[in-house]
């Protein structure tokens, strides 16, 4: 099994202690990602490029100081990272799966991360409980089913903002009948230059009437 290294220059990027928490989240993944089931074996090289590093390109897009909801964490992409990253922020990781939340737990604990609360349980049993200014999500649905499931943990003025890929314009333009329902005022596309990687990635914001 190869696995991808970290980038160089880390630490000039983000500090001492956020750098060395990211590369512990690594090595945590080494170790027990596949043991766990979150992470195949094929993915290990790409580590840090597809999973790690592409969970930075919300990072800009997220307000200082934010609640933040992560729908279908699994092995903590974006969400823990983000949590990792943006010490500022209250971060709310929601996984429906008991061996995902339990593999957040672990790595909460052993990476020492204070602004973290887990959920073992699905998005839309937080529906009318956790009100939050921005949820985010990666991998988990296109936009019309991700709408649904996300949208009602947004309060007014808040936003979400989703990792996508090369479909996100036929995403948005077949999740009109959900933008209407659900009160989105406005829809951008970002493409993101990504920190440390040559793979680029997309950011989808949604903004909540």
């Amino acid at each position: 099994m190869t696995v991808e290294q970290a980038p160089a220059g880390g630490v000039a990027e983000f500090g001492e202690k956020i750098w060395s928490q990211l590369l512990h989240l690594a090595e945590l993944l080494e170790s027990e990602g596949q043991l766990r089931g979150l992470v195949g074996p094929r993915e290990m090289d790409k580590l840090w490029s597809r999973h790690i590093l592409n969970s930075l390109a919300i990072i800009d897009f997220i307000p200082e100081g934010a609640k933040l909801a992560d729908v279908g964490s699994g092995a903590g992409f974006p969400g823990l990272v983000t949590a990792i990253v943006r010490p500022d922020l209250d971060v709310h990781l929601i996984d429906s799966l008991g061996r995902r939340t339990d593999w957040l737990e672990y790595a909460v604990d052993n990476i020492g991360l204070s602004n973290v609360t887990i959920y073992n349980k699905r998005a839309e049993e937080l529906h009318g409980k956790l009100v939050v200014d921005v949820v985010t999500a990666r991998a988990v649905a296109a936009l019309k089913k991700l709408i649904p499931y996300t949208l009602p943990l947004v309060k007014s003025g808040g936003q979400l903002v989703a990792l996508k890929g090369s479909r996100a314009e036929i995403e948005v333009d077949e999740s009109v009948k959900q933008l209407n329902k659900f009160n989105v005022d406005w829809v951008d596309i970002h493409d993101v230059d990504v920190w440390g990687t040559d793979e680029g990635t997309r950011v989808v914001v949604l903004q909540k009437l």
